[in-house]
């Protein structure tokens, strides 16, 4: 019996499950999108600091943010901690693009398995026709020179 319920948690049984695990593993993929868009902000904004403040005089007085603490440093001893924090998100983005691979992977066999195919809804695609016509709606001037 015990080997009968191991089958069953793996393979669903009925539709609905199916697309539980379907919509379950889909916002999995999405946490992993925002955190890796999360982590390049990060990573975008420590080269900002590190770009600002090469330049500059190594003894020069900065401030880090520490643990919610601004602590008072110089740019020589801030300068490579921030370079070391950059490289670990770095490393940290890539192993979430090896699991997002691995994730999306796992989707597309999930839905080969399953023959899943996504459809848009039937007011979506009419509502996209209106857009098309809408878009081109507008307001008109006249020459900006002109005076009558």
């Amino acid at each position: 019996m015990a080997g009968r319920a191991e089958t069953e948690r793996r393979e669903p049984v009925n539709e609905q499950i199916v697309a539980n695990m379907y919509a379950s593993m889909r916002s999995e993929l999405n946490q992993i999108y925002s955190k890796i868009t999360e982590l390049e902000m990060e990573a975008s904004e420590h080269s900002l600091v590190i770009n600002a403040v090469k330049p500059l005089d190594p003894s020069r007085k900065c401030y880090r943010m520490i643990g919610g603490v601004l602590v008072e440093r110089t740019i020589s001893e801030v300068l490579p901690a921030v370079q070391r924090n950059k490289e670990g998100i770095e490393e940290v983005i890539a192993r979430l693009n090896e699991a997002l691979a691995a994730k999306k992977k796992e989707i597309s066999d999930f839905e080969a398995k399953y023959k899943i195919r996504i459809r848009k809804p039937e007011s979506e695609s009419k509502d996209d026709g209106n857009r098309k016509e809408g878009s081109a709606q507008g307001v008109l001037v006249g020459p900006a020179g002109s005076s009558e």
